[in-house]
């Protein structure tokens, strides 16, 4: 039984990689789980105060989205596990993959404005595949 780790950032936007996750995990054998990465770095030039409440305020929302991933899976059939983690979205999807050493790896396609643009997608899959000889899919 290998592991699949599902990098998402919840909502509508993010089904379609979490069932196609869902569905390689059924189809495998596989463990499951979700990563939600807060990243708040956004906010470096912030006052500190700020910055507290804005980090916890972005967990609390990536719990729910992970709860309502976990969900959607449980509702197929699949029991799921969740992490949180903060800090840069590709240093964290990186050094999860390797923590909980996954053999896969699933990522949709870049956010409008996001952290990652259409091109640079690829690249990271390869950068995760070299340093963690995780398999990578693009949904």
């Amino acid at each position: 039984m290998g592991k699949i780790l599902c990098a998402t950032r919840g909502g509508e936007d993010s089904w379609r990689t979490q069932d196609k996750a869902i569905k390689l995990a059924k189809e495998r054998g596989d463990e499951l789980i979700f990563l939600y990465v807060a990243d708040i770095s956004f906010l470096d030039k912030i006052a500190a105060p700020v910055v507290v409440d804005a980090e916890r305020g972005v967990e609390r929302m990536g719990e729910f989205l992970l709860a309502v991933a976990q969900e959607r899976a449980r509702e197929k059939g699949l029991e799921a596990q969740v992490v949180i983690r903060e800090g840069k979205t590709r240093e964290e999807i990186k050094a999860a993959a390797k923590e909980l050493e996954v053999d896969c790896v699933v990522l949709g396609p870049p956010a409008e404005g996001g952290v990652f643009r259409e091109e640079s997608i690829r690249a990271f899959a390869r950068e995760i595949e070299e340093e963690t000889r995780a398999e990578v899919v693009l949904v």
